[in-house]
């Protein structure tokens, strides 16, 4: 006999496969760039955010240290970031969006705007509301209780 489907193992699964058709969508529009998720990731951050300290960078897109030095070196090849010193501490460096980064975000960045909605219209926005406020919930949740 079989067991009725736990619906703890069904929403993680379907939670999943939601993530990754959606995610698909973003990559894709991403790709159109020339750019991959993490490169979009940094420089969506410092468009949005301005400059920031290296070592935060990886914190605000869940990174490690290295790669963020490997992504801004790329960036840096492509003209679009640039490091900066900090002015009052020497151990400190600065990314920043160079003029050609901030252009081609301005650029892009609509059309992004537009691929996301794409990816998540199977749901209102009465049901995106919904689900933004079910998923904190539950991220938070599985946060507070991660040993």
């Amino acid at each position: 006999m079989s067991q009725p489907p736990d619906t703890s193992l069904q929403l993680f699964v379907t939670l999943s496969r939601a993530n990754q058709w959606v995610s698909a969508h973003i990559q894709q529009d991403i790709r159109k760039y020339g750019l991959n998720p993490t490169e979009f990731g940094v420089l969506e951050l410092l468009y949005h955010k301005g400059e920031q300290p290296l070592q935060q960078i990886g914190e605000k897109i869940l990174m490690t240290s290295g790669n963020i030095t490997y992504v801004i070196d790329k960036l840096t090849a492509k003209g679009l970031a640039r490091r900066k010193a900090c002015p009052t501490d020497r151990r400190v460096i600065f990314a920043e969006l160079t003029e050609q980064g901030t252009e081609l975000l301005e650029r892009i960045f609509p059309e992004h705007t537009v691929a996301i909605q794409k990816a998540v219209a199977g749901l209102t926005a009465e049901e995106q509301t919904q689900a933004i406020q079910l998923l904190k919930k539950l991220g938070l949740a599985a946060q507070a209780s991660f040993i």
